[in-house]
């Protein structure tokens, strides 16, 4: 499916251009991202070095050509139905991930203060990392149209789910009395968007290693 859409988007039409709005949505929301992190984490102002609200608003408007695009595309040229599914789905993914770091800025405007990980300020920064290592790698996965390096990146961030899991029943059951309501109440919102914003980028992984009904789906287990 996947080399199937990438030989339709050699020629030039609407479907080449949807796909290069596609990446640059993922570009934007890695801008947004490492913003977010820096004024929710890095800094005690809310200040911020780039509209990530804007961005956000980018975004969605990329989402809304990208269906228009393939729509008139389908409509005109009555072929290329699958490619153009692709592109539906993986951009439904692209401006979740916009959403969920949006959710991030806001947090930080409502806790003003660098928000502390606490006893769980390893695990925190590991997550920041993997999240920030995963915006490149799945990019660098959907130019190369790589199904191997796709289902790879699949099982290199796996984990991240379970850790999030882990600490959000840590903070939902109230063991650290050190931490303030306050505080476990942010941290439990990050971790969980953080975990979802890890989640849309295994999504589009996903359309690279599955076919398209799998996508979003882990890959099919192949036989020894």
């Amino acid at each position: 499916m996947w080399k199937q859409l990438l030989g339709l988007l050699r020629s030039d039409n609407l479907l080449k251009q949807a796909w290069a709005e596609c990446f640059e949505m993922l570009d934007v929301a890695k801008v947004m991202f490492d913003e977010a992190v820096r004024v929710l984490r890095e800094s005690d102002s809310v200040e911020m070095s780039a509209d990530v609200m804007a961005m956000d608003q980018k975004v969605d408007a990329f989402e809304q050509d990208v269906r228009k695009k393939v729509l008139t595309h389908c409509a005109v040229q009555n072929a290329d139905i699958p490619a153009a599914m692709v592109l539906v789905t993986i951009v439904i993914d692209l401006e979740r991930i916009g959403d969920y770091i949006k959710n991030c800025v806001k947090l930080a405007r409502e806790h003003p203060e660098r928000l502390s990980g606490g006893k769980y300020e390893p695990e925190l920064k590991r997550l920041e990392e993997a999240v920030k290592k995963n915006f490149v790698d799945t990019r660098a996965c959907l130019e190369a149209d790589d199904p191997e390096m796709a289902s790879g990146l699949l099982e290199e961030f796996g984990w991240v789910k379970a850790l999030c899991d882990d600490v959000l029943h840590g903070l939902l059951s109230g063991r650290d009395e050190t931490m303030s309501s306050g505080q476990a109440v942010a941290l439990a919102l990050y971790f969980r968007w953080l975990r979802r914003i890890n989640s849309h980028l295994h999504n589009l992984n996903t359309s690279v290693a599955n076919p398209f009904d799998r996508i979003g789906f882990k890959p099919p287990v192949r036989p020894a």
